[in-house]
């Protein structure tokens, strides 16, 4: 990646992240090619090299190796297991913002809770923790469990932290809720109506993107 640096797209990379941790300014199709080339020729065979090669992009210093390290996670199917939660949650206490946070809940915590419920307590505590990208991660887990999902838990999560006052939490209640209204309309809005008053108006909007007139003839447009 340090070959394939590109400046003059690095710093508008950062600034849109607003982040202080630099860029190399390789864009996302040509990072995943750099990542498929090395993946193939150096394939990862055991756990002990799969929590490696993760955590020690994971420490690069520039932010398409954090981007690296969750490319690692997620492609090596085999080693996506429960018995690598603690790594993956590491990745989540330690995530600096939604470009990161957002990919490990969704395609890696959310990938192992169905294959093991028993992980959803681990979910309840995180809906009380202090880290904001946490309780963002006890929201986006159930985003694509599909037919799957815990409603109950989901439902019970959002009631939760329907009053939360941060941006990020509020924005991911709306996109959790936008996702189920696309196979269970009915249930979105019956619960949102249930948490009127309690939903902030960004949550709420965002929940009802794909619920048309016909479904809610009563919804306030």
């Amino acid at each position: 990646m340090a070959a394939a640096r590109n400046p003059g797209k690095a710093a508008p990379m950062q600034a849109y992240m607003k982040t202080d941790q630099p860029f190399y300014g390789i864009q996302a199709v040509e990072r995943r090619q750099i990542f498929k080339e090395c993946a193939a020729e150096y394939p990862v065979g055991s756990r002990e090299a799969y929590e490696d090669v993760i955590r020690t992009l994971w420490n690069g210093s520039h932010r398409e190796d954090l981007y690296q390290a969750l490319e690692t996670a997620e492609h090596f199917k085999t080693f996506r297991t429960p018995e690598s939660w603690p790594l993956y949650e590491f990745l989540v206490r330690t995530s600096s913002n939604w470009d990161t946070l957002d990919w490990i809940a969704t395609k890696l915590i959310g990938g192992l809770i169905p294959q093991d419920r028993n992980l959803e307590r681990h979910l309840k505590v995180w809906r009380f923790d202090s880290n904001v990208w946490v309780r963002r991660a006890s929201l986006l887990a159930h985003l694509k469990h599909g037919a799957e999902t815990n409603f109950e838990l989901l439902g019970e999560t959002i009631r939760l932290l329907a009053r939360d006052r941060e941006f990020f939490v509020r924005k991911a209640i709306g996109w959790v809720l936008r996702e189920k209204a696309k196979t269970q309309p009915r249930w979105v809005i019956d619960f949102v109506r249930e948490l009127d008053g309690q939903l902030s108006n960004l949550s709420r909007r965002e929940a009802l993107k794909n619920v048309s007139p016909k479904e809610d003839p009563d919804r306030d447009l």
